[in-house]
Parts: structure tokens; sequence; C-alpha cells
């Protein structure tokens, strides 16, 4: 089944059903050690049960647990376990996922979803994403790449912002001579690597004028509590 999430997540979050399944917060940023609570409406289900899963960037989602409001404990997926994740559901569709002492490998967006038993569907809600912040973790380690020059031939410039991070979401802006680029902008969604720590890349797109004559052009990624910015201009490249 886990094999199949990824899909069902964007599909079903859609589905014109009876019921609708929907999340709050939207993000939710909290500390080491903290408690993090994240409720679930489930709608007009009858079933009274909700399922979250954990989604860490660039990898499939995994099973946290299942709650009935009937329930006496949850039912847990592996690798999770009542020491650190538990649920409780308010009211027949009034439901939680509570993270204790929440660490940083708990940084992820977490979906609810239910099974709507009139519509036969899976219905799932958009997702809580769960940001981390330490004053103990490494600031962003940035590189910030130049435009190739057979590219500057086509009259157009892509700067390459590539950073490494100690968790799975930043927020990443560009700016040009001080001033904000929100124009020509790409930002890959951060992936989980071997060593546990996160990368993503940003593309700021152009044209070979604006790279030749510009000022400086800036990359900064913020991740948690931690910033950091790469600065780059034309002069500083070789030929």
């Amino acid at each position: 089944m886990l094999g199949t999430l990824c899909t069902l997540i964007v599909v079903l979050s859609f589905v014109s059903g009876v019921t609708v399944v929907t999340q709050k917060p939207p993000v939710l940023t909290v500390s080491k050690g903290d408690t993090a609570t994240m409720n679930c409406n489930l709608g007009t289900v009858t079933d009274r049960a909700a399922w979250w899963y954990k989604q860490v960037p660039g990898e499939v989602p995994q099973f946290v647990l299942h709650y009935h409001i009937t329930d006496s404990s949850p039912t847990y997926g592996a690798g999770f376990s009542s020491s650190h994740f538990s649920s409780k559901c308010q009211t027949k569709s009034d439901c939680q996922l509570i993270i204790n002492n929440v660490e940083a490998g708990d940084s992820a967006v977490y979906y609810c979803n239910t099974w709507d038993t009139t519509a036969k569907e899976w219905v799932f809600g958009q997702g809580t994403k769960l940001i981390f912040t330490d004053s103990s973790l490494a600031a962003p380690t940035l590189s910030l790449l130049p435009p190739s020059s057979e590219e500057l031939k086509t009259g157009k410039a892509t700067l390459v912002c590539l950073a490494q991070m100690s968790v799975g979401f930043a927020d990443v802006s560009w700016t040009s001579g001080g001033e904000a680029v929100t124009g020509d902008v790409f930002t890959s969604a951060a992936e989980q690597k071997s060593d546990k720590n996160f990368g993503l890349s940003s593309f700021l797109t152009i044209k070979t004028s604006e790279w030749i004559n510009g000022c400086f052009f800036t990359c900064k990624v913020s991740a948690g509590s931690k910033t950091s910015e790469k600065r780059i201009k034309h002069s500083d490249c070789s030929e």
C-alpha cells in the first residue's frame, strides 16, 4: 500500500465525496522537546476513525497510527510507538495526532485520512507541515554556481543555488543588487540523503545582459532557526 500512497495523497485529497477532511494548522513550527498537536476534522464520515501518515521530503509516506474513537489505544505502524506518538478523538469527527518531545527527525508533512463508507473512498486532508527549530542545528551550507558559457550564448543565464540542510523544509529567496527577485525562480523540494541530511536546488533565470551588467546576485536559505546566504557576480567568475 505504501508504494501507491504518494499518488493517493495527491489524487484523493480532491475527491468530490460526501465528506471533506480538514487539517489544522497547515504549518506547525516547534522547538526541540516541545509537544506538537495536529488537528483533523473528518467531516460527516460515519466510521469515526483516522489514519495518520508521515511523509519526509523525497520519501514514501509512512503509516504512523490508526485510531478509532472506541479504541483504548492507537494501532501503530512499524517504527512508531506510544512513547513518542499518541492520538485521541474529542468528538466523533475531531481527532488529533500528538507528538511528544519533538526531535529533528519529526520534520515532515503529516496527513490524516479516513474511509468514507457512503462514497466508498479514502479521503485525505491537505496535510500539516511540521517544522523543527533548534539553535544547536547547523546553518544551511550553500554553493552558488554561475551560468555556463554555452547558455549565455542563448540570451539566458541560470544561476544555481545548492543547499545542504539538517531539516527537510526551507525558505529560499533571491535578491539582485539588494532588491528581491520574484521572477523566473524554480526551487525543488528538499530530498533526504543517505546521511539523513537534506538537499535542495534553486534556479534563477535571467537575461545574459542582466548577468553581465548586474550587481551581486544573492541566494538566501532559511531552515529552522538558521539562515545562510551566498552571493555572486559576473566579475567573480572566470570567463
